[in-house]
């Protein structure tokens, strides 16, 4: 799937005076590390942006790649993502003006979902947290860890669509199945419209035939 395909048109619709605006709240997911989830979350929130659209990131992975390519060390952030989930910080306190508007991760982040386990509604934190902006913003990206643990079912819970990038081999293709099944008991359960909007290609090597074929199962 091109990147072309993914961003809509700007909305030069009239916003109601009252009510939440239509914002459209993305995930980006894949528990297989190393398939360029990072790389896919900075460069459709860089070309929104050009689009005239306004974006949030939210970096949920505790290795902070994203926070990291904002120029920002996870390791010497005092409020982050970890502090939203778990203590309940107003996200406009971790939001980051860069290159892109970012929620930003920290090492602590690690420990968010022990620390979420014990916790009531636990799978909503995300949704919660994200009441107090979601008019200031026309999408909003998660960049989710390597991993279908409790970060990224807050992330499934909160979005309106997951998008999918997948390294192109054939053990890389597997893992869509287990995501798939983690998706179907997140709308059985807690979001009945998440859906998946597209898997995107990534790392394609031409010159390879486990490349070609795999494209071609997608």
């Amino acid at each position: 799937m091109a990147l072309a395909r993914l961003l809509p048109r700007p909305n030069t619709r009239t916003k109601p005076a009252k009510g939440p605006t239509l914002v459209r709240v993305i995930a980006l997911a894949n528990q297989k590390g190393g398939v360029a989830k990072t790389t896919t979350t900075l460069n459709l929130a860089v070309a929104l942006k050009e689009k005239g659209m306004k974006v949030l990131c939210v970096d949920l992975d505790p290795q902070g790649n994203l926070t990291m390519s904002q120029g920002l060390n996870p390791d010497e952030i005092d409020r982050s993502m970890y502090d939203v989930l778990v203590h309940k910080l107003p996200i406009e306190q971790v939001i980051q003006e860069r290159e892109i508007d970012l929620a930003v991760s920290s090492i602590d982040l690690a420990g968010a979902e022990l620390a979420l386990a014990s916790m009531i509604g636990r799978e909503r934190a995300l949704e919660k947290a994200l009441v107090s902006v979601r008019e200031r913003y026309d999408y909003i990206l998660f960049d989710t860890p390597p991993s279908l643990g409790l970060l990224t079912i807050n992330a499934f819970v909160a979005s309106d669509g997951v998008i999918v990038p997948v390294q192109t081999e054939y053990l890389a293709l597997r893992g869509l199945v287990q995501l798939e099944n983690t998706l179907a008991m997140v709308r059985e359960n807690l979001n009945p419209n998440v859906q998946i909007m597209g898997i995107l290609a990534t790392m394609f090597d031409k010159r390879l035939v486990n490349s070609r074929e795999a494209v071609d199962i997608l």
